[in-house]
């Protein structure tokens, strides 16, 4: 409890008192550092819930100390978290801050991993296009019939075709969804309370992504008319054509449009995977949460987010080695952190796989195949299992914070670096 109170004071708290005026007018607002307090203290307990955060506050007399003897309802809390949001992300940087000037933070050898979170979502919720557009139009009706005179005759949505991509243009697509992804990312809308307004917002994701599929589409088409690759090669035989559905395909949780059904350990779980950096003491020095199932692809921007959270706590020190398992192969990505002045330790095999994958042979990997089978590289590698899985497990289930409880990805962004954060002050 003192510990949190003293490491709120040690921060920079002037991006939430900004929000506020102070020109005295209007009701006087609960003080900032009271509720990031009590909010890390609430979150270090495992209690996440406003209602659950309130009834604390009249029962148990450390969260009273917390609050300064106050009681804000839980109405109060849930809209200091919703307004705040970004700048109680950022409050994992001020945690990380606190534990680097306290020699906590070690960076000689880094670890990457990432686990799956569900979502608050109902599962009978994931609907495909054409569910979800009856679904509007019934709803349509229904106010038409109700009040006919003020909305008039409802309006028929045409269903878009859908271009699905043949085999030379995955590439295409898959870049052409990882903008779309970042751009969602920026923008963060929050998910709409209202169903009928989930709905549509649901709708207009799938269609939003056909329009991404028929620009790559597009694109790529326009790449193969010029007849040689970028290098200078001829292509060889063209594309098999494809013949596009009469509806976009796929289907999106209405419930939280942003969650993805993704496979984890025990079956499939509607909801986000969650990224984390850590360092040999398992102290966490990047969080984030991201919608692509696969480990692939997000090592470099995870070891990147951990250089921008290190220099932010002040952190002087550049990361030694950074060790990730074989889901995050990437070697592009993997050579773009050693140019930058960090070695990775990367296995191309899984501990699943029975030898080595087909057409991954030669070269970097058997380079680092080599590196593995020494006893050094060996002797680093099994480092990262203590470094990264205690921390999931002791936040998953010791601290009860298997499931979100907020929806959106900026939301669930923000309630999992308030876990990691809280998870260093524990720690």
């Amino acid at each position: 409890m003192w510990l949190v109170l003293d490491a709120v004071a040690e921060m920079d708290l002037a991006v939430f008192y900004g929000e506020y005026r102070d020109d005295g007018h209007g009701r006087a607002a609960y003080d900032p550092s009271m509720m990031v307090a009590l909010l890390l203290y609430a979150y270090a307990r495992g209690e996440r819930s406003s209602r659950g955060i309130e009834r604390e506050c009249l029962e148990d007399i450390a969260y009273r100390v917390m609050a300064a003897n106050q009681r804000p309802d839980h109405a109060t809390i849930a809209r200091f978290v919703q307004r705040h949001e970004d700048a109680l992300a950022g409050v994992f940087g001020g945690v990380l801050a606190v534990c680097a000037r306290a020699g906590l933070v070690k960076v000689g050898v880094i670890a990457v991993d990432g686990t799956k979170v569900p979502a608050s979502v109902n599962r009978d919720q994931t609907l495909d296009y054409e569910q979800i557009a009856r679904e509007i139009v019934a709803e349509a009706k229904a106010v038409d019939a109700a009040e006919d005179e003020r909305y008039g005759d409802a309006r028929g949505d045409e269903l878009p075709p859908e271009f699905q991509t043949a085999q030379g243009r995955r590439g295409w697509l898959r870049e052409a969804k990882r903008q779309l992804d970042r751009q969602r990312a920026a923008e963060a809308n929050p998910v709409p309370r209202s169903r009928q307004k989930r709905l549509e917002e649901s709708k207009r994701q799938l269609e939003e992504e056909l329009a991404v599929e028929c620009r790559a589409n597009a694109e790529y088409e326009a790449y193969r008319a010029r007849g040689v690759m970028r290098d200078g090669r001829r292509f060889g035989a063209p594309p098999k054509p494809f013949e596009p559905p009469p509806v976009p395909a796929g289907t999106i949780n209405v419930t939280d449009p942003d969650s993805r059904m993704l496979k984890a350990p025990r079956g499939f779980v509607q909801g986000y995977p969650a990224q984390v950096v850590t360092t040999e003491n398992q102290i966490v020095i990047a969080a984030d949460v991201t919608v692509d199932s696969p480990d692939f692809g997000h090592l470099e921007p995870m070891v990147a987010a951990a250089e921008s959270e290190l220099a932010a706590a002040g952190v002087t020190e550049t990361p030694g080695l950074a060790v990730a398992d074989a889901g995050y192969w990437h070697q592009v990505q993997m050579q773009n952190i050693v140019n930058r002045g960090t070695q990775v330790l990367v296995p191309p095999d899984s501990i699943k796989r029975k030898g080595a994958r087909p057409g991954w042979a030669g070269g970097f990997y058997e380079h680092m195949r080599r590196v593995l089978q020494t006893d050094h590289g060996a002797e680093l590698y099994r480092k990262r299992q203590a470094m990264i899985e205690p921390v999931f497990a002791q936040t998953k289930s010791n601290r009860r914070m298997g499931q979100f409880r907020r929806r959106g990805r900026s939301a669930v962004r923000t309630e999992w670096r308030l876990i990691t954060a809280t998870h260093n002050l524990r720690g």
